[in-house]
């Protein structure tokens, strides 16, 4: 297929790496890295064509899409956009300011603007509920435009910010997450891994996403092999499964004289040991019971959203909501 394409379908890419799928509905030449001008809530923006095809097309099947690709970005367009991310960045100082002058107990996480200017989303954090109705006032003031406040999780903060996890990649939810699923603790027991806050949890405090990618086949694997501490019996006697090798699908297994020995899945479907696993293992004498430190369970998005807008009618009385 070639890179330029009038399909009906394409991803666009935002600020903060953020991504949402529109509609090409007035067939417009379209290739990867173009700027366009979309469709937005209450509102339009730019962004910047990252992906497109037929995949696309067939995704949108299942999940119809309704936002629209209006036009591609003009060179004032652009110059405009530049100019936006400047007042952001001005608007994130102002903002900051206010939220210390009132004593909010709140962090101010992303400022967006409209390309059109026709309203400016203040994104932010805060371990509870807060009255922010007065700095929703303040604000309207200052820009005579609609203000929105939205509380979002540490999730969504770590999205908007972007960078880098444990295994040198650029964040899942930054690159081709669309949702966050729920992710459990039961998911890292499920796959043997230590179970310490330290190695399972991402850079926003939450259980990592990448959890859940290969729990399916973990659980797979795990059905066909004897579980640790069962007692199998081998060519050369009883012996008790000390190990599971998921990826090697093998297992080690200890006989009674203390000698280790190494079956794969192969090796005890021959033997028919996966039918004659039954008996757990004994507590070895002297053994000790294993002190892990546990992070408590948990799913994504877990803190409630609220947002507040004032549509300043006449300016310096707008009026504040919460969604």
């Amino acid at each position: 297929m070639d890179d330029a394409t009038s399909a009906s379908t394409v991803q666009v890419e935002f600020k903060g790496e953020r991504r949402e799928y529109f509609v090409n509905a007035r067939g417009l030449p379209l290739e990867v890295g173009d700027y366009v001008i979309v469709q937005v809530e209450r509102g339009r923006d730019v962004g910047r064509i990252v992906r497109l095809g037929e995949s696309l097309d067939r995704m949108a099947k299942a999940k119809p899409v309704t936002q629209e690709v209006l036009r591609k970005a003009s060179a004032e367009d652009l110059v405009r956009y530049e100019e936006i991310k400047h007042k952001e960045d001005a608007a994130s100082r102002v903002c900051e300011d206010k939220i210390r002058e009132r004593e909010l107990k709140m962090k101010l996480v992303d400022v967006e603007y409209q390309l059109d200017a026709s309203k400016i989303t203040f994104f932010f954090t805060a371990d509870e509920r807060v009255d922010f109705r007065d700095l929703v006032k303040d604000l309207a003031s200052i820009y005579k435009t609609r203000i929105e406040l939205r509380q979002i999780g540490v999730r969504d903060e770590a999205k908007r910010l972007g960078g880098y996890g444990s295994c040198g990649r650029k964040f899942c939810c930054t690159t081709f997450l669309q949702e966050f699923e729920p992710v459990t603790l039961k998911m890292a027991r499920d796959q043997s891994l230590q179970v310490s806050p330290t190695k399972i949890s991402g850079a926003c405090g939450r259980l990592m996403c990448c959890l859940a990618y290969e729990r399916d086949y973990y659980m797979e694997v795990a059905r066909q092999l004897p579980k640790i501490g069962s007692k199998v019996m081998t060519p050369y006697g009883p012996a008790v499964v000390t190990k599971i090798d998921i990826f090697a699908q093998a297992v080690t297994v200890d006989d009674e004289s203390g000698n280790e020995m190494r079956l794969s899945l192969d090796q005890i479907r021959k033997l028919g040991l996966g039918e004659r696993l039954v008996k757990p293992a004994r507590a070895r004498k002297g053994g000790q019971a294993e002190t892990r430190e546990e992070p408590p369970e948990e799913t994504p998005n877990d803190e409630p959203a609220s947002g507040g807008e004032a549509r300043p009618d006449e300016p310096g009385e707008p009026e504040g909501s919460r969604d």
